[in-house]
């Protein structure tokens, strides 16, 4: 079920919304695709930083130490599904001001479906060079936030018109969120919970 889920939302996304808003799926149900799909670019991105190293430009590779590794991995993946929520909890908290009646479950049904290209977009991490894992996560946004737009009028039953200008509010909450997790990151990473590098 999880699989057809992601790759129905890559073939075909309409039909699959349309499946998805048919078949209600229970709070348990999207929370398990989430802890599944959160799960990959976290390996990902800890074999790669601690068995491969991190080549950035035409410096030699970057390697993390194993305790450093598995400390970010376990931070990465917490941040994933902390932000899967909280994208859940901006689509319920902003429904009624859009005419919409959904449950907490539905948006986050929206939510995890909707992150899962932009947290997939992690597995990249497998080829740790920035340029390509930074155009993959790019392209990963793009596709999340496409899904977003297609989704809303379908799983919250309002016009196209109305989901856009949610969606567009969705988004923008987004983008503040996510820039508030990277301030939050820079501050912890500068007072001595960075990483430990290999020497």
């Amino acid at each position: 079920m999880l699989l057809n889920h992601i790759w129905g939302l890559y073939a075909h996304p309409m039909e699959e919304w349309k499946t998805i808003d048919a078949r209600h799926e229970s709070f348990s149900h999207s929370f398990t695709h989430l802890l599944f799909v959160a799960l990959l670019p976290c390996l990902a991105a800890y074999y790669s930083s601690v068995h491969v190293g991190w080549s950035i430009g035409a410096r030699e590779s970057i390697s993390l130490t194993q305790g450093s590794g598995i400390m970010l991995a376990v931070a990465m993946y917490v941040g994933i599904l902390a932000a899967a929520f909280a994208l859940a909890y901006l689509v319920f908290w902003m429904a009624k001001t859009f005419g919409a009646d959904p449950t907490f479950t539905q948006s986050l049904e929206l939510a995890a479906y909707t992150a899962t290209p932009v947290i997939m977009s992690g597995i990249s991490a497998l080829y740790p060079e920035l340029w390509f894992v930074s155009l993959v996560f790019l392209a990963g946004v793009g596709y999340s936030v496409y899904l977003l737009y297609a989704g809303i009028p379908v799983l919250m039953h309002i016009p196209e018109e109305r989901g856009f200008l949610y969606a567009s509010s969705v988004v923008t909450a987004g983008l503040i969120l996510m820039v508030i997790l990277m301030v939050a990151t820079a501050i912890l990473w500068t007072n001595g919970f960075g990483p430990r590098f290999m020497s």
